[in-house]
């Protein structure tokens, strides 16, 4: 989480390489320390670009994420979770610090997606 409003308009709004170096990019767009701990991106999958099998954790606490597909690929780019919350083609909630979760090589066109996550009990 940033610290102070300065650290925030650092980074928010501009597109910076994600994690997990699958080639996609992410842009911060809010994030609060409090009352619930939260971040929300927009991630976009170029194509080529995908997310290895993976567990985000935390220090404490139970992290959810909701993740919505705003733009999908005509081929690929399949968000694939080992148990997730709720699954609908373009709604995915889950706890991605349990979770086993990627995506596959987006093909088809780019892929966008609005992602929401928060901790509860930290």
């Amino acid at each position: 989480m940033l610290k102070n409003l300065r650290d925030y308009l650092a980074v928010a709004f501009k597109w910076q390489a994600g994690r997990q170096d699958g080639g996609y990019d992410k842009m911060l767009l809010l994030t609060a320390r409090w009352p619930l701990p939260f971040d929300s991106y927009l991630i976009r999958y170029p194509v080529g670009a995908h997310i290895p099998p993976h567990t985000d954790a935390v220090a404490r606490g139970k992290h959810y994420r909701l993740n919505l597909v705003l733009k999908r690929s005509p081929r690929g780019g399949e968000f694939i979770c080992s148990a997730p919350i709720l699954s609908t083609s373009r709604i995915k909630l889950f706890r991605p610090d349990q979770c086993e979760h990627s995506v596959t090589r987006v093909e088809g066109g780019s892929r966008y997606v609005l992602s929401i996550g928060w901790i509860i009990g930290e």
